[in-house]
């Protein structure tokens, strides 16, 4: 069987990231924690993790460090303009740039029908999901912009491509609205050097898909093509390529990284 090489490895990156700063939202485990292991082992100047639970987003930090980069944490809500328009600021004054950015952060509600949801977790998924994807845009397209370069890949999901999704009704159609933010923004910005796309996670091991209402995960992943679960270093891998230079010619893509779910 395949070994897949995991963030924390003590096998070297081949610098894919090399002397670039890179922020990631929700950083502080998942995919986002993957995802900042893997720039820094492949070489990124600075990374920065920011979201809401500091003593993770720390923690993630430390690890990042230990592959000779430096990390930063930033408590963030990136549902709040005020926050988001701060961390940009902090990233470009501390470190000179904010060259790539992966805007991981989001939100699922547990499974219900339509009719039993209450209009606040409507509110909390569109927030967490659209709205904080919006405002990451909003600030990080105007920093890029005036540097005259920039990487931003957007953690979408495959609920957003492949409907109906029965009891996720809110999550998957915040998603496809994500996607479809993320594609007009692409089209705005390829002109300034800017590219902008989306990886599609499927059925990833992480604590917002072990907290989503599924009885029987092993069920899940029999379903899929390749009979596994994905792992968050793999998607990590996804959002690593869309952000390096080996996908220069890549623009308002979305990724899937779902075991071949789409595909069946």
């Amino acid at each position: 069987m395949e070994t897949l090489e995991q963030p924390g490895d003590p096998r070297a990156g081949r610098g894919r990231m090399q002397g670039r700063v890179g922020l990631i939202t929700g950083g502080g485990s998942g995919i986002g924690r993957a995802t900042a292991l893997l720039m820094a082992r492949e070489g990124a100047a600075a990374v920065v993790v920011a979201g809401r639970r500091r003593q993770e987003g720390e923690a993630v930090a430390s690890e990042c460090r230990s592959y000779g980069t430096q990390a930063l944490f930033i408590r963030t809500d990136v549902t709040q303009e005020d926050d988001v328009a701060q961390l940009v600021q902090t990233i470009v004054s501390r470190f000179g740039a904010l060259d790539v950015a992966f805007n991981n952060a989001g939100f699922q509600e547990r499974r219900a029908l339509i009719e039993a949801q209450d209009n606040s977790v409507y509110d909390s998924v569109f927030n967490a999901n659209v709205r904080s994807v919006f405002l990451c845009l909003k600030h990080q397209i105007s920093c890029m912009s005036a540097q005259g370069a920039g990487r931003i890949v957007i953690n979408a999901s495959v609920s957003g491509l492949r409907n109906p999704n029965p009891g996720l009704s809110l999550y998957s159609a915040s998603k496809a609205a994500v996607i479809s933010l993320m594609r007009s923004a692409a089209m705005e910005c390829a002109p300034r050097g800017i590219r902008i796309n989306a990886v599609a996670p499927g059925r990833v091991v992480t604590d917002m898909m072990l907290a989503s209402g599924i009885a029987d995960m092993s069920a899940v992943a029999a379903g899929l093509p390749l009979r596994r679960m994905g792992q968050p270093a793999e998607v990590a891998e996804a959002v690593v390529w869309l952000a390096s230079d080996e996908a220069s010619y890549v623009v308002g893509h979305v990724l899937a990284a779902d075991g071949g779910f789409i595909a069946s």
